[in-house]
């Protein structure tokens, strides 16, 4: 067992030789062996020689963030900006000043900001997930039956189209919507039960501030019809203290589906809707009035 002096005398020459650019090995090699223990707490404080170093592949990463701390960012904005964890970061600069306290009024801003980068990249990720949910699903319905159709357009009716009341009857088939889709479908809905579609009028219900013109051009395009069979469009009046958000170029109005000589297939679809909601307890249907 080695005394104190020559434990020291061992460190003294450990160091010198360190010093003058040896590894470890070599350093084992010239003193004899020890133990790891030894030679490190030997060499505490004193650097390898250079060409000891390994390059590694996150060094420039390293110098990067080191160099993003001197500009004064805080550890989660250097994480970010290099793609590191936090606590990577805050391993690599921990042996550098902090950046100055930053006011409430930045504080502020840095966390806006933060929550705008957040959701721009989580809206992005959301849209991919919602895409495939809607994909999915549409590849569930597949190709629709002619049932399929009766009853989806008569459901359709029922949700969007105008019913008779105990204090209004009136069978009559009048459909009204917004989306050109829906709009889409009924008259797809309309040509299966054979309605002919110069048996169908059109109305667009529109804000008085919009193009009315426009709109009805739009509608034109979605229904293939011919400008004849539109009547005169009924303008919605303008209230200064709404605040509307259907404006721009998206916006069309809606549009009114009136089927002329409907009485029949009012009461048909009367019939469909109820069978889709009530199946075959038709004493719901005869405690409805509205029916």
């Amino acid at each position: 067992m080695r005394s104190k002096q020559e434990i020291l005398k061992l460190k003294e020459q450990a160091v010198a030789l360190r010093l003058a650019g040896k590894s470890l090995r070599q350093i084992r090699e010239i003193l004899g062996p020890m133990s790891n223990a030894t030679l490190h707490d030997a060499l505490r404080g004193v650097p390898p020689p250079e060409w000891t170093r390994r390059p590694r592949a996150k060094d420039p990463v390293r110098a990067r963030a080191r160099e993003l701390r001197e500009q004064g960012l805080d550890l989660e904005e250097i994480a970010e900006a290099v793609g590191i964890a936090k606590s990577t970061a805050s391993l690599w600069v921990r042996d550098m000043p902090r950046p100055p306290h930053l006011s409430y009024e930045e504080s502020r801003k840095r966390a806006v900001e933060g929550m705008r980068r957040y959701w721009v990249a989580e809206r992005a990720a959301r849209e991919i997930t919602r895409d495939a949910v809607i994909a999915a699903a549409a590849a569930e319905i597949g190709e629709l039956s002619d049932r399929e159709i009766l009853i989806a357009g008569a459901i359709a009716y029922w949700c969007e189209g105008a019913k008779h009341r105990p204090w209004r009857r009136t069978d009559r088939v009048n459909f009204v919507n917004s989306d050109p889709g829906l709009i889409k479908f009924f008259l797809r809905f309309l040509d299966s039960v054979g309605v002919e579609r110069d048996r169908l009028h059109y109305r667009v219900l529109i804000h008085e501030n919009a193009d009315a013109q426009a709109a009805e051009r739009f509608w034109i395009g979605v229904t293939g019809a011919v400008p004849e069979q539109f009547n005169k469009p009924t303008l919605k009046r303008h209230n200064p203290k709404t605040v509307r958000k259907n404006v721009g170029d998206d916006y069309h109005g809606c549009l009114v589906i009136d089927v002329l000589r409907s009485a029949k297939l009012y009461q048909r679809i009367v019939g469909w809707a109820s069978a889709a909601m009530w199946g075959s307890d038709r004493s719901e249907l005869s405690d409805a009035s509205y029916l």
